[in-house]
């Protein structure tokens, strides 16, 4: 096995030991065995002050809550692992280009 090669084995078992404590660490209790309806707080337009309560945490029941405070640690291990699959796919493209001698 090539050092190049060791090295995409190390960082995928460091990305999956992550996803794995992202997932642990995720508070799961307020998931349904079956759907629900999403709640909607009366949202009056663009009026992100609906979205607040009166010490300006954000209330339970807002889309951003549910996302970002909820969800957050899944969402950072999904943005490495997409920017990763970015990063080879562009690595795979130019490997293409360099091998191409149909000239």
């Amino acid at each position: 096995m090539s050092k190049r090669a060791g090295a995409g084995i190390g960082v995928a078992v460091v990305l999956l030991v992550a996803l794995g404590a992202c997932i642990y660490a995720t508070s799961w209790d307020n998931m349904n065995d079956e759907p629900t309806s999403i709640p909607y707080n009366g949202t009056d337009g663009m009026n992100a002050e609906s979205n607040t309560n009166d010490d300006g945490t954000l209330k339970t029941n807002s889309l951003n809550y549910g996302v970002f405070e909820a969800y957050g640690p899944l969402l950072i291990v999904l943005a490495l692992l997409m920017f990763g699959a970015m990063v080879g796919g562009i690595c795979v493209a130019r490997e293409e280009v360099e091998n191409d001698d149909t000239d």
